[in-house]
């Protein structure tokens, strides 16, 4: 069982910079994958990035690819997503989720543990 905290979101201009954090718990935390997504009201939630527990391997939605940062400290229990160049069609909800497994996935249902999510607006 992981329980898993976001922090970080905010209000930012467009073309500026937030860190989120998720804090997890539980002592297993280095074996699992873990997600960011993304929701706004009246669509799906939405991948974002994903790194794996074996090498840190990262994974990007095209449209932040070369701006967000996926990252994870495993003596911390924590994983990052650093984003830059901010824009207005990245306003969301973010979530952090987890996994256990051996391949990297896409899509919310495959990841049964969640966070309570953080809102990120960027004003243009």
């Amino acid at each position: 069982q992981v329980q898993l905290v976001e922090s970080g979101g905010g209000l930012v201009q467009a073309g500026g910079s937030l860190r989120l954090s998720c804090a997890a718990s539980g002592r297993t935390f280095s074996s699992y994958d873990m997600g960011w997504f993304r929701q706004v009201p009246g669509k799906e939630r939405e991948f974002v990035a994903a790194i794996t527990w074996y090498a840190s391997n990262t994974y990007y939605l095209d449209s932040v690819k070369g701006r967000f940062t996926i990252s994870r400290d495993n003596d911390k229990n924590t994983v990052y997503l650093q984003m830059n160049n901010l824009r207005p069609e990245d306003t969301a909800v973010y979530y952090c989720a987890a996994r256990s497994g051996t391949t990297i996935r896409y899509t919310p249902d495959e990841y049964p543990y969640w966070g309570q999510g953080t809102q990120v607006t960027v004003s243009s």
